[in-house]
């Protein structure tokens, strides 16, 4: 969060990006433009709220890159939290940071409380801040993690790569490895991977969140490498036709 020059807060999309729990821009820029759409569904102007902007990540050919980036009032990105992935826990947490700090500024103009009005109006103002309050934590207990069927074999971003995931269906697929695996799911009923290079897997399965694609250092260069997401684990599970009990145990 920063300041505008009028003392104003301004929040980075790309910095909310990483506190929401996106790891693609594309993904949570899709995010952004649905609360956009909101705002502008109200009658007021999204572009009060949404400035575009450039930022400048590490990363690219030199090791900086300039990127797209919105500068967003905390009006603009409390509603990017409403419109996020309420499965997240990083999302549910934004909500309730912007619900809070909302409230907060609602209750710093205090009313007469010389007057049974006044009195009223505070008490309502308290009572909706609760009741607020008491909704946000419920939403983050029901988005808290729970433990999985495929953490035992995530790496610390958690994804699962192609050992881990051969490892994973050693039972299921006859004790095959890495690499007849990999074969495994080149084959047209399941064609996760890319035939002419043998780490990509085509692109619908990128779309679908079951897959991703990582540069990781290979002696002294960097190389693509697939992973499979827990919900790519499940798909291949149903794909395989492992049935509950047949999944593997941590």
């Amino acid at each position: 969060m920063l300041l505008d020059h009028n003392g104003q807060e301004r929040w980075s999309a790309r910095d909310l990006q990483i506190l929401m729990g996106y790891e693609q821009w594309r993904q949570f820029d899709d995010t952004v433009q649905r609360a956009r759409q909101a705002i502008d569904a109200s009658g007021l102007d999204s572009r009060d709220h949404f400035a575009g902007a450039r930022k400048v990540m590490s990363g690219g050919r030199w090791g900086k890159q300039e990127v797209a980036d919105y500068r967003l009032t905390r009006f603009g990105a409390y509603h990017v939290a409403l419109a996020g992935d309420s499965r997240k826990p990083e999302v549910a947490a934004a909500k309730t940071y912007f619900a809070v700090k909302t409230r907060e500024a609602e209750l710093a103009v205090k009313p007469d409380v010389s007057s049974a009005e006044g009195v009223l109006i505070l008490a309502e103002q308290y009572l909706a801040a609760a009741k607020e309050l008491v909704a946000t934590k419920k939403e983050l207990e029901v988005a808290k993690p729970k433990a999985g069927k495929w953490d035992a074999f995530c790496n610390a971003e958690g994804l699962i790569d192609m050992g881990a995931a051969a490892k994973a269906f050693h039972k299921v697929t006859g004790g095959l490895g890495r690499t007849k695996f990999m074969d495994r799911l080149r084959e047209d009923d399941i064609r996760f991977l890319q035939i002419q290079n043998p780490r990509i897997p085509y692109e619908v399965h990128m779309k679908a969140e079951r897959a991703e694609v990582k540069f990781v250092p290979a002696g002294f260069k960097m190389v693509e490498q697939t992973f499979f997401t827990p919900k790519g684990m499940d798909w291949l599970a149903d794909k395989l036709g492992v049935g509950g009990a047949a999944l593997p145990a941590a």
